[in-house]
């Protein structure tokens, strides 16, 4: 692989770039003002909109995604709900994008977190940092916490694809839990029973996550050219199978030389949670957060180290209700 030109990749905005909602003058303030409102979940306030619970603050950036975003022929969208494998994800994916821009010693991601590298569409445009995006090169690979039901119709009407991963909601709720105990500006730990009482209501930044996978289950079995559905506990299990599917529905297959010469294995190592989680700049800190927060355990089937059998049974009676309905199963 040969370097090009330097990246013009950058950190993300710091989420406390993010304006508070009385505080600012937005045209959206109004009608966000006027969303059903959950003021439990923490660190943000929540509101309701179209079905979904979104922080007050994020919403400026969703309200505006929707007026404004038009995607590129060649863009590529990475989506999940929170806690869902889109870390890992976000890397492989642009890894795979841009294996021919740069060498694996000299790459984006031992500079920057792979949220920098994939930014969060709706945090840059809730931080009026929109027009960065529109720097950054085709093909850009863009990421997304948005149900498909809220993603703006400029990108559900495009031909860029979607890749979207999913995982068992138990693993996503402890996941959850842990990255909200690691925000030192938090002035008051969150109640581990407390958040899984409103988890289970689906009152969660962008839940329900039942209905938010659903929707992109949908999408994939009557568009599967549109929307990838991963899950994350296949991804583990096989992830060179996992990684051929990512690059040939993105439009960019391995050549049978690549294939020869293990450069899918590389990528499959290089983007590992090992190798990620040890890098420097993801024991870092950015702005208000430090990026070791997006790491820990990366295993299936952690939650039984923290949820009572209790707490499990009633998680795993409320999905299999909410998808029962659906051939999805977890």
């Amino acid at each position: 692989m040969e370097v090009v030109e330097e990246s013009k990749l950058r950190p993300r905005p710091p989420l406390n770039a993010v304006p508070k909602i009385e505080e600012t003058d937005s045209k959206y303030k109004e009608l966000i003002l006027t969303l059903p409102k959950e003021e439990r979940a923490r660190p943000f306030t929540l509101r309701k909109y179209q079905g979904f619970w979104c922080s007050e603050p994020h919403l400026l950036g969703v309200l505006a995604m929707q007026e404004v975003f038009k995607p590129r022929y060649d863009d590529v969208i990475v989506a999940s709900a929170l806690k869902s494998g889109a870390t890992w994800l976000k890397a492989l994916t642009f890894t795979i994008m841009h294996r021919d821009k740069y060498t694996f010693s000299n790459h984006p991601l031992l500079k920057l977190n792979p949220h920098d590298c994939v930014p969060i569409l709706e945090h840059h445009y809730a931080t009026q940092d929109e027009k960065y995006l529109e720097t950054l090169p085709s093909p850009r690979v863009l990421g997304t916490h948005l149900p498909y039901s809220i993603l703006p119709d400029s990108t559900r009407t495009s031909n860029c694809p979607i890749v979207y991963i999913c995982r068992e909601t138990k693993d996503v709720f402890v996941s959850f839990y842990h990255m909200m105990t690691r925000f030192e500006w938090m002035e008051e730990p969150p109640s581990f029973t407390e958040n899984f009482e409103l988890f289970c209501e689906g009152r969660f930044p962008y839940g329900p996550v039942w209905e938010h996978v659903l929707e992109y289950y949908a999408k994939s079995l009557c568009s599967c050219e549109k929307v990838l559905f991963l899950r994350y506990e296949e991804m583990l299990k096989d992830p060179i199978n996992g990684v051929v599917r990512l690059a040939n529905f993105i439009g960019c297959p391995f050549t049978k030389e690549e294939m020869k010469n293990g450069l899918v294995e590389t990528i499959v190592d290089f983007c590992s949670f090992n190798k990620l989680k040890n890098f420097d700049v993801n024991k870092k800190r950015v702005g208000d957060l430090i990026n070791s927060c997006f790491f820990r355990k990366a295993v299936v089937g952690d939650w039984q180290n923290y949820m009572t059998t209790e707490m499990a049974n009633k998680l795993d009676e409320i999905t299999k209700e909410k998808l029962c309905d659906s051939s999805f199963t977890y």
